[in-house]
């Protein structure tokens, strides 16, 4: 499947106030860095091919050109709310929009960022403040091959393509992704986490497992309304507000 994300082929598609401006680039060091604390709400900078695109925590995120989606989408939220929850809401939408657009995937999240299908990683959010602008940062792994896939990664990844057996067009998908992205990003200014918090509960992918986070170790009791992960360490509960958990 050749396909492409320049604007003559996604512009069309967007519905929403997000992705206008579309800020394009067949290469780039990281979509991250096309944004800055100036650009308006809503603008979203896409790469057929990151250079130096990275994770969390300083990881790297790589993929051949043209088989997966790196955008990155200028947010301004209100100072009354926290935003390190906007990651959980980008990981939601793009749980969702994944689901829409390419049917036999559901995914799950695995807080605080990633997006498992089958217990392997397709997806990953990362946000970053610059200013009063939060650059939210979405990677998904759409259609490359088990052979174009790290092997050396932390978390067991996949793409669309080896979780469904098939190709599919990224610009529909990321479209989606930018709508939901919208829908999900209004309510949280309006009512918080609260507001989405029945969905991220119904796609917690580590709920009732045996987890380890920063040396803590116990059984992971779910999000919490604050974005924070629950976990039962022998029979009291205590709250994590980052870090890197392994189950």
């Amino acid at each position: 499947m050749t396909e492409t994300l320049a604007p003559p082929v996604v512009e069309p598609l967007i519905r929403g106030r997000f992705g206008r401006p579309y800020v394009y680039a067949r290469h780039c060091a990281s979509t991250q860095l096309e944004l800055d604390e100036g650009s308006p709400e809503g603008a979203v900078a896409v790469c057929e091919l990151q250079t130096a695109g990275r994770g969390r925590l300083g990881r790297r995120w790589e993929a051949p050109e043209g088989t997966a989606i790196h955008c990155s989408i200028a947010l301004r939220p209100p100072r009354t709310r926290h935003v390190a929850e906007l990651t959980l809401a980008g990981a939601l939408a793009t749980a969702e929009a994944i689901e829409a657009t390419a049917g036999g995937a559901a995914p799950l999240i695995k807080w605080p960022n990633d997006l498992l299908v089958d217990a392997c990683k397709v997806a990953g959010v990362l946000g970053e403040l610059r200013g009063a602008t939060v650059v939210l940062g979405i990677g998904i792994n759409v259609n490359q091959t088990a052979e174009q896939l790290p092997a050396e990664a932390r978390q067991a990844p996949a793409s669309l393509r080896t979780t469904t057996g098939r190709e599919h067009e990224r610009a529909p998908l990321l479209a989606e992704l930018l709508l939901r992205l919208e829908r999900h990003y209004d309510s949280w200014r309006e009512h918080g986490l609260d507001a989405l918090h029945h969905e991220l509960e119904r796609r917690d992918f580590l709920r009732g497992r045996e987890v380890r986070v920063d040396g803590i170790e116990g059984r992971a009791c779910g999000i919490d309304r604050l974005g924070r992960l629950e976990v039962d360490i022998a029979g009291e509960r205590r709250v994590v507000e980052s870090g890197e958990v392994r189950y």
